[in-house]
């Protein structure tokens, strides 16, 4: 299986309105942390997410969290 680029080793902290959202595990989007279709190829799918309630989230923005697609800690171990 293909192994996703860090992005940065910190999470996207983005207050979100209710709705879907692609998040990229790829690492490669230009449009971070949503997906823009840059993992074609790559083998790795974006993860399809639905936001119940408007808030802040922290989208991992390492690609190795245990809880993607929302940080877990792992990029302090990177």
């Amino acid at each position: 299986m293909a192994k996703p680029e860090i992005n940065q080793k910190a999470p996207f902290v983005i207050e979100c309105e209710p709705g879907e959202y692609w998040w990229c595990a790829c690492g490669k989007s230009e449009n971070q942390p949503w997906c823009d279709g840059s993992h074609e190829g790559t083998g790795i799918e974006p993860i399809h997410t639905v936001v119940e309630e408007k808030r802040r989230y922290a989208w991992c923005g390492c690609k190795h969290s245990g809880k993607n697609p929302f940080c877990d800690g792992s990029h302090k171990k990177l």
